[in-house]
């Protein structure tokens, strides 16, 4: 029976690892996957999926007005699907959201959506709010603080290494700009750098 997953983490966990080694799991069953991944995260080029470890996939970027249940069934028509993979998870829309559960129950087919729970403000991004509500199972990929403690913020650092408390939910960015903390050192803004 088909499901909405959510895996969820701070930054740096290896998300789009799990994602990537899901693909080939279900590749080497000869079963198909259809990858998506938001259009505006483009640190390696506009619809790649790349983890960390070097490894990467080719595929189809979404936008925030798209709809996902519409652009799943036309890759139906082309194409058997097993499973749909989705990372970036946290820029979907709640629209989107029910979209993908549309596409469980509807169509059958079982979708792993993979992003970050909160952005570098400890507040929630939409689309994991809704997939933490909406999602039939719910995974945590954990990640460790510079502490040792379990990691589950999202701090975005400057050039110095210092905690910016203001800006955009949404900048793109990688290690040279977020780093996972413990709550305890999140809040006394002790990145260990």
């Amino acid at each position: 029976m088909a499901k909405l997953y959510f895996h969820y983490s701070s930054m740096n966990a290896g998300k789009s690892t799990a994602l990537l080694q899901a693909h080939h799991n279900y590749g080497e069953r000869g079963m198909k996957t259809f990858l998506l991944t938001a259009f505006l995260d483009d640190r390696h080029g506009v619809g790649v999926i790349r983890s960390r470890i070097g490894i990467q996939q080719e595929a189809t970027p979404f936008r925030k007005g798209d709809n996902l249940l519409d652009v799943v069934r036309k890759k139906k028509q082309e194409d058997s699907l097993s499973c749909v993979l989705v990372d970036e998870a946290q820029f979907l829309s709640k629209e989107q959201v029910g979209q993908l559960a549309e596409v469980v129950d509807k169509e059958g087919i079982p979708v792993l959506a993979f992003g970050i729970r909160t952005d570098f403000l400890a507040e929630p991004f939409e689309g994991s709010q809704y997939l933490m509500s909406w999602a039939d199972e719910i995974k945590e990929i954990k990640t460790i603080c510079h502490c040792g403690k379990k990691a589950t913020m999202n701090a975005r650092i400057d050039i110095s290494g210092k905690m910016e408390m203001a800006g955009d939910q949404i900048e793109i960015g990688g290690n040279e700009r977020y780093v996972s903390l413990c709550r305890a050192c999140y809040y006394s803004k002790n990145t260990g750098l």
